[in-house]
């Protein structure tokens, strides 16, 4: 079944209606060739609830659907886990946006590190992150999630550990981490209802400046193995760890 986002205001319980308007009216009309009574998905990715929809009439500018029932959220972590990836090289980042969506990230924020080599002054960094956003949002249809996980503004790293100092948990893989079952024991008490921060380095890793900064705020360092990983396999590593742990 398709699924479409829309703004909270399109979706109207009263009189059960969903109005689709933008691109997605395109999408439906002329690349779906829908039909009037054909049944989609909509969520306002905002209260994690599916409205389930009947198409009532395709317009010129706009989808008009009836309301059939909703359902409560039953796709999404039952914990908030927010990705602190540091800027890596080349177009990496757009692939840890699709594959963080996918694994139920709720909030990504890019971070300048100081080892990343990618700096991006103002303009770019707005393009940027228009293009991100627009990888989440498709990333979110795809894997069938109820909200739209937020790439905020680019952030110091100071800022970012400043962020992530009110959530329940933040964790940092580190290279000189040892004791893999002290990382297995960390995971293991992570709970439902938790806020999850998890920090990731560029190419070459965080500072030891950035290291000493982020312990010193009490973030918990753990190792993911003998083996040095990708800053685009590390992140996915840990995220998929907590989903498993959360999930089971």
């Amino acid at each position: 079944m398709h699924q479409f986002f829309v703004a909270p205001e399109q979706i109207n319980v009263n009189d059960k209606s969903v109005i689709i308007v933008g691109a997605d009216v395109n999408h439906v009309r002329n690349v779906l060739r829908m039909k009037p009574g054909e049944e989609i998905s909509v969520s306002n990715g905002q209260d994690g609830r599916e409205y389930r929809c009947g198409i009532r009439s395709v317009e010129e500018d706009r989808i008009v659907c009836e309301l059939r029932f909703m359902k409560e959220d039953k796709v999404e972590l039952p914990s908030r886990v927010y990705l602190f990836q540091a800027l890596p090289k080349a177009d990496k980042m757009e692939l840890i946006v699709q594959k963080a969506v996918e694994l139920g990230v709720y909030k990504i924020v890019p971070v300048a590190a100081k080892r990343c080599i990618v700096k991006l002054d103002n303009r770019k960094a707005v393009s940027k992150i228009q293009r991100w956003q627009a990888i989440a949002e498709s990333a979110a249809k795809q894997s069938k999630r109820a909200v739209i996980p937020e790439v905020t503004q680019v952030s110091e790293f100071s800022e970012a550990v400043r962020m992530a100092s009110v959530m329940d948990v933040r964790l940092i893989p580190y290279e000189l981490a040892e004791d893999m079952s002290k990382t297995k024991e960390r995971m293991g008490a992570l709970r439902p209802g938790q806020e999850i921060a998890v920090f990731i380095g560029p190419e070459g890793g965080f500072e030891e400046a950035e290291i000493a900064l982020a312990l010193s705020d009490g973030i918990e360092p753990i190792t993911l193995g003998k083996r040095i990983l990708r800053t685009e396999t590390a992140g996915m590593t840990v995220l998929s760890w907590i989903m498993y742990m959360l999930e089971n």
